[in-house]
């Protein structure tokens, strides 16, 4: 039957940033759909915790700047020695500083890029590593953007670095699909996040940006749970380098 494709049990999915918002709504869904989860984050994710073990799942909380690329192969065998197998990466962990470009700081460009591209590179090596090490291929899925496809305004190092994980998707895909490992992205639309506070909270830009939306809603962290399924499962196996734009139809306009 086609739904056994979609199950996840047995799997170990690792999600970076799931401590709130589109990272909890992913390790949540991955649960709910099979997984155990290794939770890497900054801090503890309590909320997250809680929600994975309703579900009936285990979940490894291991704190870290993923952005310290000398900490990950540590992470990795972590999670290797708790569970004893990794099989999908989620690349979520993300920031973004706002400033007119003319006015960015170096500081900022590099914070930005460090989290939101170089640890995304070297977090998909380190895993990929531990997938052939395995034998058995697996899934990696980095979170993009709508600014992977769009310029945006005020936010230099973070279209930058959404449009790098676009490019980096595809190239991993063509050098790893020989190894069973499938690597695609999510491109988030507007969605109800932390992130987005100050623009739902602004009517003017809150209007504009619902009257773009064919759906006519924000998007939620729930509305990842499908997407990150389907990728991270088998009924995606032959899905390689591609980004799924999930966004109530805002690309469309």
């Amino acid at each position: 039957m086609i739904l056994n494709a979609f199950d996840l049990t047995g799997k170990v999915a690792i999600v970076t940033g799931c401590d709130t918002g589109l990272g909890q709504g992913m390790a949540v869904g991955l649960a709910q759909a099979g997984c155990d989860i290794v939770g890497i984050n900054i801090v503890e994710p309590s909320e997250t915790i809680a929600k994975v073990a309703a579900t009936g799942r285990q979940f490894l909380s291991l704190k870290a700047d993923v952005s310290n690329i000398e900490l990950l192969p540590q992470l990795i065998a972590q999670a290797v020695a708790h569970f004893g197998h990794v099989d999908i990466l989620v690349n979520n962990a993300g920031i973004i500083r706002r400033e007119d470009a003319i006015n960015f700081s170096e500081k900022d460009w590099d914070d930005v890029m460090n989290i939101n591209i170089k640890s995304v590179f070297f977090m998909s090596q380190t895993v990929a590593k531990q997938f052939i090490a395995q034998g058995n291929g697996g899934k990696i899925i980095n979170i993009a953007s709508m600014l992977s496809y769009q310029g945006g305004i005020r936010v230099p190092s973070y279209t930058a670095s959404k449009s790098a994980v676009m490019g980096l998707t595809r190239l991993l895909a063509n050098e790893w699909a020989g190894q069973k490992i499938n690597v695609n992205a999510i491109a988030p639309g507007y969605m109800a996040t932390n992130n987005t506070a100050a623009l739902r909270a602004d009517d003017e830009r809150n209007a504009a940006i619902l009257e773009r939306i064919p759906a006519g809603r924000w998007g939620v962290p729930d509305d990842m749970m499908g997407p990150v399924v389907f990728l991270a499962s088998a009924a995606s196996d032959y899905v390689n380098g591609y980004t799924i734009a999930v966004d109530g139809g805002w690309l469309a306009r």
